[in-house]
């Protein structure tokens, strides 16, 4: 992302003016705008035009509108982002107050206007046009017959491609078909590697699979790409990095997110820090549940009690359309940082944030025990019965 401007008034009101570069960027762009702003950007509109003769005929036209907004809707497989809204600035070829869809497309500016840019959406704008925080870890999660081919940005785990192949059993004396169909397989899915892994910007390729499918996987590419004179494959060979998962399934990606030895590989990575604390927080739920809560009630209330060591919270709930409850997972967030906490926001579209968004979106680890927030619980729990 590119900022091109960025005018903020000292209450936190004004507009920036970015450029999205990356299909990532698209989502960015989406957790920054909400119902209420103002956004200017090219578009076509479709305009009746009526000729000397009084013949009525139709022309597609590009033209700047601004819209305040009213739904957003972004679809994450293609990152594509339309948004609805109202003209509020006046235009030769729309009326004021006429509906309107603008499609935000990478490499074309736009600007959004706020009332207030609060911490979080500042923050965002930052990351997104930090270029140390593009794609660069994929994944292969893969077992006999099923693979994902996925690239694991900051923001999201995207499935690049799914590739399957039905492989018959062994049979006894006759294993040629079994064998036929598992080099077929093999075969598509180094096809898929080539295709939509770009090895320049990728630092690591992690290969994940229950059992021994790994191990024969990697052995068959790099000898095909011997066999082939594979160029790409073989000055990468470095890049790849084999652990284990109990599935070929995309969720199975955590898991090997969580493996040691990865976790040291991709240790610059913000999705390996994003991995890590969720499963520290799991530990602590497991091994002291007195300094593990999620919820935003109990939360808020080890906050009071300046107990949170790390705020664990999903960029979901900053998407909320109630104002004071958007306002209220800011505040909780400004509130951490200022008692020198760490907070991690976990996008929705991550394999972690998806399951950070099963505990209801936000959890935290404490620096010492609170265990009256658990004895209350029960005591209310108690009185209700």
């Amino acid at each position: 992302m590119k900022l091109v401007r960025k005018d903020l008034e000292k209450d936190n009101a004004g507009q920036v003016t970015l450029i999205p570069e990356e299909p990532e960027d698209m989502w960015h762009t989406y957790n920054l705008l909400q119902v209420g702003d103002s956004l200017r950007a090219s578009t076509i509109r479709k305009v009746q035009t009526e000729s000397s003769t009084g013949s009525v005929g139709s022309n597609r036209i590009r033209t700047t509108l601004t819209l305040c907004v009213e739904t957003i809707d972004f679809d994450s497989q293609a990152c594509q982002l339309r948004v609805k809204g109202t003209n509020i600035q006046e235009n030769e070829y729309v009326k004021m107050g006429a509906y309107h869809t603008i499609e935000l497309e990478p490499n074309r500016q736009f600007t959004l206007a706020k009332k207030q840019w609060d911490s979080v959406v500042l923050e965002r704008i930052e990351q997104a046009c930090d270029p140390a925080w593009s794609a660069d870890v994929a994944a292969v999660v893969m077992q006999e017959g099923l693979a994902h081919v996925c690239l694991v940005t900051p923001s999201m785990t995207l499935t690049r491609a799914k590739v399957e192949v039905n492989i018959p059993r062994k049979r006894k004396g006759n294993c040629s078909q079994h064998d036929r169909a598992l080099e077929r397989f093999y075969e598509q899915v180094m096809q898929a590697i080539q295709r939509h892994i770009n090895f320049e910007v990728v630092k690591c390729v992690l290969v994940a699979s229950p059992g021994f499918v790994r191990e024969q996987f990697c052995d068959y590419m790099f000898q095909q790409a011997v066999k082939t004179d594979n160029k790409l494959l073989l000055e990468n060979r470095s890049k790849f990095l084999q652990v284990h998962s109990s599935s070929g399934h995309k969720y199975a990606l955590k898991e090997a997110l969580c493996d040691p030895a990865v976790t040291s590989r991709l240790s610059d990575t913000k999705a390996a820090g994003e991995v890590k604390a969720l499963d520290d927080f799991y530990k602590m739920l497991q091994h002291e549940p007195d300094r593990a809560f999620y919820g935003l009630k109990q939360v808020e209330k080890a906050n009071e009690a300046m107990a949170i060591d790390t705020l664990l919270i999903s960029d979901e709930l900053f998407r909320h359309q109630d104002v004071a409850t958007r306002a209220r997972y800011v505040k909780l967030v400004d509130s951490v940082r200022e008692n020198m906490g760490t907070v991690r926001i976990f996008s929705s579209l991550h394999v972690s944030g998806e399951q950070l968004g099963q505990l209801t979106g936000v959890a935290a680890i404490l620096r010492f025990p609170v265990a009256e927030l658990s004895d209350q619980e029960d005591e209310s729990g108690s009185e209700e019965d």
